[in-house]
């Protein structure tokens, strides 16, 4: 049976120095090239904090390269690559980032919010959507001395368009499966925890417009939520965010819906993680893998159309 596959990692961005990468970073590559080796990803997400600490300069920046290009080498790696932008990203010029999308053929960054959807097969019409979503637009970016604050807008701009935009894409989706996918969590128990504008604001329309979840990283581990709502509904979010570093706090354990954690990793021994997500017009699993090669953990949903 054909299956719509899919690689999720967040927080690759390598160090700003050289060697620009880092032993987390390289390891998870290549694991992620040896998965993509065995069952042929369609797609990989890349959840923001693409470039540590301060981003990129311009479109010619030596970091494409060195953080980039050079660490997700492996053929089988070469495919598209769907971008957005994290808090550290935003230190920069994200600007640079969505143009580099005309120097690189598997570097799709079209704008900072952008809606996509993937056939699950060429035999049906079964769709995975995917709203990608600029979270520092929406809530604001992190203090550079204070990283696991929460988000704080500097009210230079405003932030409605870009909730209008959102709410758009997700309210007029007919995905057989549909997510949204942004860099700051709605849930987490990590050093960062739940995102209050999120909780706020993301996650009423994915109760209302009947999403299946939310995919994201900034904290620096691997983790799987869920939810059930008042009217019976399940909602997923997945923590992805163990690429380049790891982080085991689990300070905001208490500050999540009681028994939503169904699993957590932040094991330095690892040396690192992704998420391998498949899909078929019947179901989606998801399984969370380390770069030392183990299958961590295994959860399955199903569509909600």
């Amino acid at each position: 049976m054909e299956s719509l596959r899919l690689l999720i990692l967040g927080d690759m961005g390598g160090i700003d120095h050289y060697p620009y990468n880092t032993f987390f970073e390289r390891s998870t590559a290549f694991e992620m090239g040896r998965i993509a080796d065995l069952y042929k990803p369609d797609a990989i997400f890349a959840l923001g904090d693409n470039f540590y600490y301060d981003g990129v300069k311009d479109v010619h920046d030596s970091r494409f390269a060195a953080t980039f290009e050079d660490v997700y080498y492996q053929a089988s790696l070469q495919i598209p690559w769907y971008l957005i932008a994290g808090n550290h990203d935003h230190n920069g010029n994200v600007s640079a980032q969505i143009a580099y999308s005309n120097y690189s053929l598997r570097w799709h960054f079209p704008d900072n919010f952008y809606y996509r959807e993937f056939r699950i097969s060429s035999a049906s019409n079964e769709t995975v959507g995917i709203v990608f979503i600029d979270t520092v637009l929406l809530c604001g970016n992190t203090k550079l001395d204070d990283d696991v604050g929460q988000p704080q807008h500097d009210g230079k701009e405003s932030k409605d368009k870009y909730w209008d935009t959102v709410k758009d894409y997700l309210k007029h989706s007919k995905a057989n499966y549909l997510f949204t996918a942004g860099h700051f969590p709605i849930y987490s128990v990590g050093a960062h925890g739940p995102t209050e504008c999120l909780t706020k604001d993301l996650q009423p329309m994915l109760e209302t417009f009947e999403a299946n979840g939310h995919f994201c990283g900034h904290d620096h581990n691997l983790q799987h939520l869920m939810v059930h709502t008042n009217q019976g509904q399940r909602i997923d979010y997945f923590v992805s965010g163990m690429a380049n570093f790891v982080n085991p706090s689990t300070k905001h354990k208490g500050d999540v819906p009681d028994g939503s954690l169904q699993f957590h990793n932040a094991n330095y021994f690892t040396k690192g993680g992704f998420l391998y997500a498949e899909a078929t017009p019947q179901n989606m699993t998801f399984t969370f893998i380390a770069a030392s090669g183990q299958v961590l953990y295994t959860t399955v949903l199903e569509p909600r159309l």
